[in-house]
């Protein structure tokens, strides 16, 4: 197969050749209006263009990486994937966070003009599907987040419906007939906090039917996302102890995540409550801290690591059009991995009712 040449991109693109030459080496880009370098980039990687004058200076392709927070270890743990994955490809990577500010994420997605941007990947579901949707159209994308969800993009995913769901079946098993569910803004540009509480609440209603689930949720703004290093314990510690004041027949808290179910955790060992002799505590993700000693968290194991590596794997498919990916270009890549409960000392037997005091933290 002969190899695309610049002029064949500039006859594609409808641009002269020395047009194509100076955006595809980021020379002049001012010149340009951002439609012309978009056209341009769209027909390199459409006919699988690749800079050799760049490779042979040892320039790599960057990719950009889009997310909400770097705190919580989960994107962290997810964004070390990535990277690992990317560093194998022969890829570079930029991170850009936005703090769950939707203008933050459209100036991240207006980026994606910038010939030197080979692919996006968004370590969420992005909060603007509209605006991240267009962007694909004009460079490859792929998100990491959740299956039940309508986005017009490459994903990989886990279904935190079906995760919500085994965490009420395993605390149903051991009694627990009342719960609550500790979270961060529930609303429709977070699908898996939705989900999550969802898969819990239903299964609840189809086992346990005279049982309950109370949601404490509290927003977060995107100021308080960036200023508040601690946001996520904060809030758990926060809902924890207006759960404990308000729902006293509680036996078990469900934390969105396991940063959250962390302030869940110090806020009942503040109040004397033994966990989980007195309460039952699960989070989901199931981050390193999660197995050390004296914390011992229920989880939700989500393959963070491999589902950053496979976002790479599948947006350098795109890029470079790997056989076995569809041909038609309406078509959209769904990847889905399989939630699993860990079991640890966090939850036991639900309380008889009995108070357990104590300052003990082990």
């Amino acid at each position: 197969m002969k190899k695309p040449t610049i002029r064949d991109i500039a006859k594609q693109a409808d641009v002269s050749p020395s047009c194509v030459s100076m955006i595809l080496n980021g020379k002049s880009l001012s010149r340009f209006s951002q439609e012309t370098v978009s056209r341009v980039y769209a027909a390199s990687r459409e006919l699988g263009y690749r800079n050799r004058r760049k490779e042979k200076e040892g320039q790599r392709e960057i990719i950009l990486i889009i997310c909400p927070s770097l705190t919580n270890p989960y994107y962290a743990t997810l964004i070390q994937g990535m990277e690992q994955e990317a560093k194998g490809q022969g890829y570079t990577t930029i991170i850009y966070t936005t703090y769950w500010d939707k203008e933050e994420e459209q100036a991240a997605l207006e980026l994606c003009a910038d010939p030197r941007i080979a692919g996006v990947v968004f370590s969420m579901i992005p909060q603007q599907p509209a605006l991240a949707e267009k962007a694909a159209a004009s460079v490859p994308m792929v998100a990491v987040g959740d299956r039940n969800t309508s986005l017009g993009v490459d994903t990989i995913d886990v279904c935190n419906y079906r995760a919500g769901c085994m965490v009420a079946s395993h605390l149903i098993g051991l009694g627990h007939r009342h719960v609550a569910y500790i979270s961060t803004g529930l609303n429709s540009e977070h699908s898996s906090r939705v989900n999550r509480c969802t898969g819990l609440a239903e299964e609840y209603g189809r086992s346990c039917p005279e049982g309950s689930v109370t949601v404490y949720s509290r927003d977060v703004s995107p100021e308080r996302e960036l200023n508040v290093v601690e946001i996520e314990h904060s809030v758990g510690y926060a809902l924890a102890q207006e759960c404990l004041k308000k729902s006293p027949e509680i036996t078990a808290m469900v934390a969105i995540n396991d940063m959250v179910a962390y302030g869940v955790r110090d806020a009942l060992l503040d109040a004397r409550k033994k966990i989980p002799e007195d309460i039952s505590l699960c989070g989901f993700d199931n981050i390193y801290p999660s197995g050390f000693h004296g914390v011992e968290l229920t989880t939700v194991e989500h393959s963070i690591v491999e589902r950053g590596r496979s976002s790479i794997r599948l947006l350098a498919e795109k890029l470079w059009g790997q056989p076995g990916l569809a041909e038609d270009g309406n078509a959209v890549t769904r990847v889905e991995y399989q939630s699993r409960l860990v079991v640890r000392g966090s939850t036991g037997p639900a309380s008889t009712g009995k108070t357990h005091s104590g300052t003990d933290r082990s």
